[in-house]
């Protein structure tokens, strides 16, 4: 194998990795002696200086580490700062209506409404600050109980949850044929 095939795998060792990653570990997966790896990765470090390139190899104590340069946090933090736009997907929107109208509510009464698992849905609605924990329910094992929060409110344009939009009794009459049918479908198969 030829140094530019070496360097290489160096280089996908230290960006898969992420954190230093020790010269004796890079020799081994390269399979050459700890003195002919540090010289590939000096040679990349000197690459990556002499190069218009936003990364460097750095040495810590006897590890290495692909880094990003200082002169290039000034552009991180600015795409940093900009909001994650929050996809709310089917499954997000059924979970956050139930906590929004039978708060608080543990995810096992969450589950048990929905018929399958929430806990993915419950904690992507807890990082996008919609929904927080209220506390824990007065009962064996003492599960969290949810509820919505004040980002939930603002990005739904309601003062309080008194105002959440209320179902006649006719539209639930025909959420429950739904249902029904659907159920008696599924029995049918």
């Amino acid at each position: 194998m030829d140094d530019k095939k070496y360097k290489s795998i160096i280089e996908a060792i230290l960006f898969t990795m992420g954190d230093s990653v020790e010269l004796d570990k890079i020799a081994n997966a390269i399979e050459l002696d700890k003195k002919e790896t540090k010289r590939l990765i000096d040679e990349l470090q000197q690459e990556y200086e002499t190069s218009d390139r936003g990364i460097s190899i750095t040495e810590l104590d006897g590890s290495y580490q692909m880094c990003t340069k200082q002169e290039m946090y000034e552009y991180l933090i600015k795409i940093a700062k900009q909001p994650a736009k929050r996809q709310l997907t089917d499954v997000l929107l059924e979970t956050l209506s139930i906590i929004a109208y039978k708060q608080p509510v543990t995810k096992s009464e969450i589950e048990k409404i929905r018929g399958v698992s929430s806990d993915h849905a419950v904690n992507k609605l807890v990082e996008y600050n919609l929904v927080c924990e209220l506390g824990r329910l007065d009962a064996p094992g003492r599960p969290l109980l949810f509820g919505t929060t004040e980002d939930f409110l603002r990005s739904f344009g309601v003062h309080s949850i008194d105002e959440l939009p209320v179902l006649s009794s006719d539209q639930i009459e025909e959420f429950k044929a739904e249902a029904e049918a659907e159920m008696k479908v599924q029995l049918d198969i």
